[in-house]
């Protein structure tokens, strides 16, 4: 047996199989992405927004979750707000904004995460939902939203929708 087909004998099965996938490590800097819907109607010529439970803590939130492969980050919102909180309706194309905060999560360090938030104009909710056992859902002025949630910049955002509402007015 020659050097050559000694060699080939060795790498040919090493290049035939398909390369490993590996999930590349996250830089110790890096943020994490999620989407968010931001579940909203008019109730007496003023803005109300939904807010749901989390899962966990039970304090309130918005329904997020993380983006969809293939999918565009509005849809994967308008899809955490049926999941979440039963809400089906319209959602804007663009962000109306966006906010950071760690995620905590078990037996780990907390993961830092951005979440781009999608006004969703709500048409319908529906008591059946696949998470209706898990969580609560309950309108809010923004102001009232604000002071509830946890996250600085989600608050900031809210509080914002307050004073401007009209920013919940472009097109889905």
């Amino acid at each position: 047996m020659t050097i050559p087909t000694l060699l080939a004998d060795r790498i040919e099965p090493i290049l035939s199989q398909p390369p490993a996938v590996t999930e590349a490590p996250m830089a110790e800097d890096a943020m994490a992405e999620q989407v968010a819907a931001l579940c909203w109607r008019l109730h007496k010529g003023r803005i109300q927004v939904l807010l749901v439970t989390s899962r966990d803590t039970g304090r309130w939130v918005l329904p997020k979750g993380w983006p969809m492969s293939g999918k565009p980050a509005q849809t994967a919102a308008a899809r955490e707000a049926w999941q979440e909180a039963g809400v089906e309706g319209l959602v804007q194309a663009q962000p109306i904004g966006r906010y950071c905060y760690d995620k905590m999560r078990p037996n780990a360090v907390p993961l830092p995460c951005c979440v781009d938030v999608f006004a969703l104009r709500v048409q319908r909710l529906k008591a059946a939902f696949p998470e209706h056992k898990q969580r609560h859902r309950k309108w809010f002025s923004a102001a009232e939203a604000a002071s509830l949630v946890a996250e600085p910049d989600l608050a900031a955002l809210l509080s914002g929708l307050h004073e401007t509402p009209s920013r919940l007015d472009a097109p889905a």
